[in-house]
């Protein structure tokens, strides 16, 4: 069966062309398309779609009011907004992805022509549809993937201290770090820093949002920032983050190298400075995210002694970064999202036990 999708866009030009664009792959079919929100909470009803592209910016019922409407009755429903780069269209997309939207995809702008605008609007957003719904790709293509790893728990080893947490996450990760960063602890011990896959124009907004909902500073990283407890950075979108050790200071820097994993930022990026630089006393988290990026870079970590905890599938939106970690047996824990604070907390108490022991 292919992937049945509902197009919700006031531009009956967007509308067609996301619908010649998305029937011309064999593996989705158009279930409909509509041109407000009303229409679509209508149509969600009587056609049952499996997923949902999302315009952010219509008249009346807007694509957050709508996408409220649609949480309400169905928490799972995949929903893709659809949204310019900047200005109010990407505090509106940040918004939605806090309020539970599945992912985004970037209206094609600047794209020189009809050709280059379908074909930009073709490889961002099949790619996030089918990792979206994935159960419904054709058998033959689920039969040639592997199957789901079990997670098997590594030996056991003595708790270290922790001196710094490292968070991955990408899609459904804005919505995940909304449900993880406001509810960890005001006077948290440790700098933490965040990797998530977004565009420069949508990092900084994101921090700012979960900066004002949450007890600690959460702020986009800058070049030279010495890392402090109580404090978050989140990789501004386009640069890749490093942690450094200048003396006795972590220090965050900032680069423009080649994409890795297609991604910049990258988690493994990040995660190889932190395993260099902080070494066993590094906790890496990885949460819902399509692809495998934070894989090798947890690989570090535990190589060199830290601790790696993962989101499980259940509570994914996508169980693509946090499952190849677990594939490649890497993971110290498997946690559903409502269980990764408490299991922060856990593991960065034992640095103050050990402070506590010692008067440090």
């Amino acid at each position: 069966m292919p992937i049945r999708v509902l197009i919700v866009d006031d531009s009956a030009v967007i509308r067609r062309q996301l619908s010649d664009v998305l029937a011309g792959d064999p593996d989705i079919a158009i279930a409909g398309a509509v041109g407000d929100g009303s229409l679509a909470l209508e149509a969600i009803r009587r056609l049952k779609p499996d997923l949902i592209t999302l315009d952010v910016e219509m008249p009346q019922m807007d694509g957050i009011q709508t996408l409220v409407e649609i949480r309400k009755v169905d928490s799972r429903l995949p929903v893709i907004m659809f949204s310019t780069l900047t200005g109010p269209g990407a505090e509106k997309t940040v918004e939605a992805l806090a309020r539970g939207a599945s992912d985004y995809a970037l209206k094609p702008t600047r794209a020189g022509s009809q050709d280059a605008a379908r074909a930009t609007v073709r490889d961002e957003l099949i790619p996030k549809i089918k990792a979206l719904c994935g159960a419904r790709v054709r058998v033959a293509k689920a039969a040639a993937a592997p199957s789901a790893p079990v997670f098997t728990a590594p030996a056991y080893s003595p708790p270290k201290r922790i001196d710094l947490v490292a968070i991955a996450s990408s899609t459904g990760g804005p919505n995940a770090l909304g449900e993880l960063i406001p509810y960890l602890a005001a006077d948290f011990p440790v700098p933490i820093v965040i990797v998530q896959h977004m565009p420069a124009s949508f990092t900084k907004l994101l921090a700012a949002r979960l900066d004002g909902s949450s007890k600690l500073r959460v702020q986009e990283g800058e070049e030279g920032t010495v890392l402090e407890k109580g404090n978050v950075w989140i990789a501004p979108g386009n640069y890749h983050m490093t942690v450094q050790r200048q003396g006795t200071q972590l220090v965050l820097g900032l680069n423009q190298d080649a994409q890795e994993n297609s991604c910049r930022p990258a988690a493994d990026v990040l995660f190889r400075s932190v395993a260099k630089c902080v070494k066993e006393n590094v906790l890496g988290v990885v949460l819902t995210g399509m692809g495998s990026d934070g894989t090798k870079g947890s690989a570090a970590i535990r190589q060199a002694g830290g601790a790696i905890v993962v989101q499980d599938e259940a509570s994914s939106v996508v169980w693509g970064m946090p499952g190849s970690v677990v594939a490649a047996r890497l993971a110290d824990k498997v946690c559903a999202l409502t269980e990764i604070v408490p299991e922060i907390h856990r593991r960065v108490a034992f640095r103050r036990q050990m402070a506590s022991a010692f008067h440090v």
